[in-house]
């Protein structure tokens, strides 16, 4: 089957008489050439014209649809209130936090919230003793020398916290760290943060080395 073109001229732009056939179709030839020029001109214009759309295809709603209260039946409604919250304590971790002035009035912690956060630190382990719960540590080093290293490097963080563990070098290589709050009689909250904080101390350069067999 042939082809069939289609042509279609403005009414503006009438088709002048020509005496030639050939003559004739190079003037439509013309015509149809300035035709579709025009017209993509006009586009070009009406693109660069102001957005009627808005930014990044966005657009105001219209007057029947803010009648129609159509924001109401979808996510993100108009008088949504977008803020930013700084994360509280409880969103950060134990080594991150501060300890806080303890009043002597104030209960401890109860056993069953003290295995609770009992997981969040590593390496202590829950002692219930006359005086209370306690938490406590034991690290097992190169030498002497380590031992009182490490005191130091955990001195240093207790210093910063405000709230100090009792140390004890034992034999000649061993550390051990108690915490717990003397002023109630048990745990509290500060005692977990100095644990955690205890636990970013560095001791790889002070624990025995391990021997590699070939």
């Amino acid at each position: 089957m042939a082809a069939t073109h289609c042509f279609f001229r403005p009414a503006s732009l009438p088709l002048p008489s020509c005496s030639t056939h050939q003559t004739q179709e190079s003037v439509r030839f013309l015509y149809q050439h300035r035709f579709f020029r025009s017209t993509h001109n006009a586009w070009k214009i009406r693109a660069a014209g102001p957005d009627l759309l808005g930014d990044f295809g966005a657009r105001d709603p219209f007057p029947a649809e803010i009648e129609s209260n159509f924001a109401e039946n979808v996510l993100g409604n108009v008088s949504t209130e977008h803020k930013i919250l700084i994360p509280n304590a409880s969103a950060l971790s134990l080594s991150q936090q501060e300890c806080s002035p303890i009043s002597p009035l104030q209960p401890p912690m109860s056993i069953d919230d003290a295995q609770k956060i009992l997981l969040k630190v590593v390496g202590w382990r829950l002692l219930d003793e006359e005086e209370g719960l306690k938490l406590q540590c034991l690290w097992k080093l190169r030498d002497f020398k380590c031992g009182v290293e490490l005191i130091n490097r955990i001195a240093k963080v207790a210093e910063a916290a405000g709230h100090f563990p009792s140390l004890h070098l034992e034999q000649p290589n061993q550390v051990r760290a108690e915490l717990w709050t003397h002023s109630i009689g048990g745990l509290s909250m500060n005692d977990f943060i100095v644990a955690a904080k205890i636990d970013k101390v560095k001791t790889s350069d002070l624990v025995p080395r391990k021997r590699i067999w070939a």
